[in-house]
């Protein structure tokens, strides 16, 4: 098991090489934050969109919220059967690496929260940080083919569809199906990795690291091979997503918008895709373009999807703002996982 790198030795690390690849990717997200703004806002009326969420009702309001909060608690659930296939991790641990992640997500750009988490089980538990990350990833490839299945099915059965998701699912596909492939794959083929990376003409030290960092991402990958664990992580994986479905006619309720069960799972699977792409923090323009063009071709006036995916990042933020602060004065204090002198990724790095 490989030590944690002293701050020290990281702090020494100069970040101008890891520069030119953010400012590339923020601007990217700016601008596509900035042009999904624009089409979602274009001759919008903003009077209407205050009327729609003045009319909010506030006990359904704090019952979506709290159906937010238990979404969370299960997504925690469900990392922990992958993570407990190579040794046993207190659930708390994992519930607050959770939340530290989701907390990151929605502040730190490029899903930076996946490596806070990582990073928070790895100080915690001492598992490999290359096993952690693989066991994340995992879960986000299961996601992403859920999510396509799910658009996919829904789909068949409405009368409408929104003309660009039927073309991004079929981008989807295939990219879900090639990471499942991966999952099933690689460890069945380790052999083949082990030769391959014997025959490369690479120093012994860092072919002996690469070795072990191929280990640790086989092992993660591996987690799902279990029959046992593959089912309960499934069983869960159903629930999240049925309960983030149920969360979305919620949401419809408590501003009066009435949003079917089909449209629900739809907006939730575009709005889980969208999210692959390059954003800003909280998905600011992915997540308005998504909601107008799922909910608007179902009859919801273009006022009332954007009053309502407002008041679900709202919410989303509450939510994730309060576990996720909670969770960093449990860890520690949110500048021990995010200052620049110890960036979550060199430590990525450090402990592989």
């Amino acid at each position: 098991m490989v030590e944690p790198a002293s701050p020290a030795a990281i702090g020494t690390r100069t970040p101008a090489s890891r520069t030119p690849a953010r400012v590339g990717y923020l601007a990217l997200a700016l601008a596509l934050s900035g042009l999904l703004l624009y089409y979602s806002f274009r001759g919008l009326d903003w009077a209407a969109v205050g009327a729609t969420l003045r009319g909010a009702e506030p006990a359904r309001v704090l019952a979506w919220l709290a159906v937010g909060s238990l979404s969370l608690l299960l997504r925690a659930a469900r990392w922990r059967v992958l993570l407990s296939a190579q040794a046993p991790v207190p659930f708390p641990t994992v519930f607050w690496a959770t939340c530290a992640g989701y907390f990151g997500n929605a502040f730190l750009p490029a899903r930076a929260g996946e490596l806070v988490r990582t990073m928070v089980i790895r100080i915690k538990t001492g598992l490999s940080s290359s096993y952690v990350l693989t066991t994340a990833l995992s879960e986000r490839i299961v996601d992403a083919v859920t999510l396509v299945l799910i658009s996919s099915l829904v789909l068949l059965i409405l009368p409408t569809r929104p003309g660009w998701f039927a073309g991004a699912t079929r981008v989807f596909v295939p990219l879900g199906v090639g990471g499942a492939l991966a999952i099933v794959l690689l460890p069945l083929l380790e052999k083949l990795w082990r030769s391959l990376l014997q025959r490369l003409p690479l120093p012994a030290g860092l072919k002996q690291r690469v070795e072990g960092v191929l280990e640790q991402v086989l092992l993660g990958a591996s987690a799902l091979h279990n029959p046992s664990r593959l089912f309960r992580f499934l069983g869960l994986t159903a629930v999240i997503w049925t309960i983030d479905g149920c969360a979305t006619m919620l949401g419809g309720w408590a501003l009066h918008l009435a949003i079917p069960l089909p449209v629900a799972f739809l907006l939730v699977a575009g709005l889980g895709l969208g999210s692959a792409l390059p954003s800003t923090p909280g998905y600011v323009g992915i997540y308005q373009f998504v909601a107008v063009s799922v909910l608007s071709p179902f009859g919801i006036a273009r006022s009332d999807a954007v009053a309502y995916i407002l008041l679900a990042q709202a919410i989303q933020y509450v939510s994730i703002t309060a576990w996720g602060l909670l969770a960093f004065s449990k860890l520690g204090g949110w500048k021990r996982w995010t200052r620049p002198e110890n960036d979550a990724t060199e430590r990525l790095v450090e402990k592989a």
